[in-house]
């Protein structure tokens, strides 16, 4: 991510934000993401956790990565007993 000059995540649009040093911005719609990739609420939590908490990794993990793969490591299912 050349030359970036922030990432943020906006909540009245609801997308994470990428602007850059010559002007381009890019916008994330993270509503659109968890429809397409996380199936429960366990694997929406842990992209809402990155959302808030690193949303340049979050934003690195759509643009370069593979959410799908990516949820399936982390999300740990805990029933509620």
């Amino acid at each position: 991510m050349k030359n970036l000059i922030s990432c943020e995540f906006n909540m009245d649009t609801g997308c994470v934000e990428l602007r850059y040093a010559d002007g381009g911005m890019i916008a994330i719609d993270c509503t659109a993401v968890e429809r397409e990739t996380a199936d429960n609420l366990f694997q929406r939590s842990e992209l809402d956790y990155l959302i808030y908490n690193d949303p340049l990794s979050y934003a690195e993990l759509i643009l370069d990565g593979d959410p799908e793969q990516y949820l399936k490591a982390v999300t740990r299912y805990e029933p509620l007993d």
